[in-house]
């Protein structure tokens, strides 16, 4: 197999100065630079555009299909969806998409207020109206919901590994029995858009605390709703992601299981990190371990009978 190339800042100004007729006249052009240290496949270009390139045909065509996804979620949704102003190839089959920025910080930045929140709802809300059909036309694929038994015996080991390490109480995960496990499985009949990569620096906040954006639409999939609430968990915070799902008319059921498919995750994730796997920063890793296990109300509710249909 060819190795793809490493796209360098050359390579970038002369892709963007093609595209944006600016410095062909011998001027600079707009500044470009990565927008993550260390990660050389998206840059910043200028103060208005963002150039996100594609590593691999993989990457490639979930950009191409990401295309077409937003024109399809923008009318339904009360937050920004990017807005690609040019799209191609950077490299013989791998695909680039140049965006306008979306003006504001990123939940790692900002907390989000209760406007804020309401604004998570009308996402949640949208996504949830959002035809199958469309969505399906569009080449999003389908994703079997999780088995949250599986995943709390997995985080469980985990868990023993990281109190080992003096980085979690492993007792916290006894509050997940095998039949609170059972009674949260996703239900049939749930299955809806979901972004299915809601961590925080996708989520755009503004300084007021208001959410004007999401980004990155490259692993939506028509699955279960209890996914972006564990997103969210984890980008803002348990009881914010609680708050925002409840308004969006989620039951206790789907927001007690998002809850704990985020819980389960960032123990492991974090045991990941301990144990020399993966490249996340620590410190993040562990600002989402605490915002997945922050208390909330909802976890006193023991009986779903009325949960048992979601809107």
């Amino acid at each position: 197999m060819t190795q793809a190339p490493t796209p360098t800042a050359d390579t970038v100004r002369r892709l963007v100065r093609s595209l944006l007729k600016e410095g062909t006249d011998g001027s600079a052009g707009p500044e470009v630079r990565p927008v993550t240290e260390g990660r050389e496949h998206t840059w910043w270009v200028g103060t208005r555009h963002v150039l996100r390139l594609a590593p691999d045909r993989e990457s490639s065509a979930r950009r191409r299909r990401e295309l077409r996804l937003r024109d399809v979620v923008r009318p339904h949704v009360p937050v920004a969806v990017p807005t690609s102003v040019a799209h191609g190839d950077w490299a013989p089959g791998l695909a680039y998409t140049l965006d306008t920025k979306v003006p504001g910080g990123t939940a790692e930045e900002h907390d989000v207020s209760a406007v804020g929140e309401a604004d998570l709802a009308g996402l949640l809300t949208g996504l949830r109206a959002v035809p199958a059909r469309q969505a399906e036309a569009v080449g999003v694929p389908r994703t079997a919901p999780r088995s949250l038994e599986a995943l709390r015996r997995m985080a469980v080991h985990a868990a023993e590994r990281l109190a080992a390490a003096d980085e979690f109480d492993a007792a916290r995960l006894h509050q997940l029995t095998p039949p609170g496990a059972a009674q949260l499985a996703a239900q049939t009949g749930t299955s809806v858009l979901t972004h299915h990569g809601l961590i925080g620096e996708h989520v755009v906040v503004s300084a007021d605390g208001r959410v004007r954006g999401i980004l990155d639409w490259t692993e939506a999939s028509l699955g279960d709703p209890a996914e972006d609430i564990a997103g969210l968990a984890v980008a803002v915070g348990s009881p914010a992601a609680v708050r925002a799902a409840t308004l969006a008319g989620y039951g206790a059921r789907p927001c007690l299981r998002g809850l704990w498919l985020a819980r389960c995750d960032t123990v492991m994730r974090l045991t990941d990190h301990v144990e020399g796997r993966g490249s996340t920063s620590p410190t993040l890793l562990r600002t989402r371990l605490r915002r997945a296990w922050e208390p909330i109300l909802l976890e006193r509710v023991t009986d779903f009978k009325e949960d048992d249909t979601e809107p």
